[in-house]
Formats: C-alpha cells, structure tokens, sequence
C-alpha cells in the first residue's frame, strides 16, 4: 500500500485533528507535512469550511492540490480558481429549514455557499462559529436568501439541544436531505449522501489522481465516511469513539500532541 511515497495523498480533517485545540496548527505537524511534501507526496484537507475561510491555512499548508471543502459539497483547486466539483442543496432546503427553526426557537444557523456565508440566525453559538472560523457573515433573513447555490445549512445550539434536532429530523424523515453532527453545538444539513467520504470518491476521479493511495485522518462524527473510503484510515487518540471503531489505525498523540505528524511517521517509515 505504501511502496511509494509519491502515490500517497493524505486528506486531513482540520478541527481536533490538524488543529489543536487552541486552533492552531502545531509546529510539529507543519514540519512534519513539509517533509512529507518535499518527499514527494501530497497532503490536501477535507473540511466543513467555506473556500474563503479556508484560505488562510491554505496558505499556510502551501497545498497546491484541490481541497474538500464544505463537508464533501465541494472541491476546489485554489491554484486554478475552479470548482471541480459542486453538489447543491435540494431547492425544498429552505422549507427543511424554516420546519427545524420553527421547532427549535432557541437554534442559530446559516447557510453556506461558495460566495459566502449568510447568518440567518444569531446566537452565542452562531456567534463563537463565525469567531473561530474569522468569516465575515452577511446577516439576512432565510426569506431573503438567494435559493441558487446552498452547499449546506449549519445550526448551531447548546450541547443539550443536539439531541432534539437529532430526534426532529429523525421524526421528519426527510429523503433528499442529511445531517450530521460536527461537533458538539453544529449540526449539518446536506445534500443526501454527500460527505466528505463521497467527496474523497469524487476526488479519485478527478484527472491526475487515478490510482493514488489515499490516507484518511480525523476525529469527529462527519469525518467516519472519509475514513472509512480511504484506502487507510486514521484518527488521533482524541477521537470520538465511533470514529475510533471505523479506523484502521488509532494514533497515540492526540491533535494537540501532533497526531498528523504521527500518521506521517508511521506513513514514511512503511514507504522506506
């Protein structure tokens, strides 16, 4: 599987994975992608992340192959400035959502798409997402929100609210929508069957990346698809533990302790 270094491609969550927590990239784990890099192989990102959230650590990583952005609804190559690959919301997205916030008064969201991020909602949760990940958000009503383009819906609420959005869509039993929880106050509302699993099936498609070994690692519940496609999958030792039953390889460092970079110790010291 790692006979060659310059046929592997790794594709890294960013949240409790690459990022610390402090949301940070550690220097660690960056000398470490360097090296792997200057090797020959390729390092990309799969993320929730809109395309210009994600550009700051774009820059930093230096990656110059496409990258999964929005939880698998989209991949785009920062060096081109093409999108090539693009699954759209249903147009029913925004009744879906008008039903879970009629429901959950207490539940702040938004709607992402790739010109921007359109705050519906605002709430401290809203609030602490749009602070962590520096997006400058266009405040508008649902009403008012374009209906081309909607890559996903995010709703943000207390750790203890989870549960009863989790129960509603349950109850609603929507079949041209999903969701999945990434992380303890966001909950995601996609396209059926996008996600950053499926992404990654589309990226092996795209030209120039047949026959490549693709490494997987994150943390969180959205991130178990993309490790179960990959050809390896791998998550830090602060996984949750569904996410740890689907790995093929649970690290010992968590992502505060350079969790990729042991992925990518284990990766070259095979490819030798």
């Amino acid at each position: 599987m790692f006979e060659d270094i310059n046929k592997v491609i790794i594709l890294s969550d960013m949240d409790g994975t690459l990022l610390n927590s402090k949301k940070e990239i550690t220097a660690q784990d960056l000398n470490s992608i360097r090296k792997f890099t200057s090797m020959g192989g390729k390092f990309t990102i799969a993320t929730g992340r809109t395309v210009q959230t994600f550009e700051q650590y774009r820059n930093i990583l230096e990656i110059n192959i496409p990258i999964i952005l929005f939880n698998g609804a989209l991949i785009y190559n920062y060096e081109t400035k093409q999108t090539l690959y693009m699954n759209e919301l249903p147009k029913e997205a925004r009744q879906i959502t008008e039903e879970i916030l009629d429901s959950l008064p207490e539940a702040g969201g938004e709607v992402l798409k790739q010109d921007g991020t359109y705050v519906f909602r605002n709430n401290d949760y809203e609030q602490l997402h749009t602070n962590i990940c520096k997006i400058i958000p266009n405040y508008s009503e649902l009403k008012d929100i374009d209906s081309e383009g909607w890559l996903k819906v995010l709703f943000a609420m207390a750790p203890e609210e989870i549960p009863h959005i989790e129960l509603l869509v349950h109850q609603k039993g929507y079949d041209t929508v999903e969701f999945v929880k990434s992380s303890n106050i966001f909950y995601e509302m996609l396209t059926k069957g996008i996600t950053k699993g499926s992404a990654l099936e589309e990226y092996r498609k795209l030209k120039g990346f047949e026959g490549y070994t693709f490494v997987s690692i994150g943390d969180f519940d959205n991130d178990i698809e993309m490790i179960k496609n990959a050809d390896f999958g791998a998550c830090p030792s602060n996984a949750q533990e569904d996410v740890k039953k689907s790995a093929d390889l649970v690290l010992s460092r968590s992502c505060d302790e350079g969790a990729v970079s042991e992925l990518i110790e284990y990766i070259t010291d095979r490819c030798k």
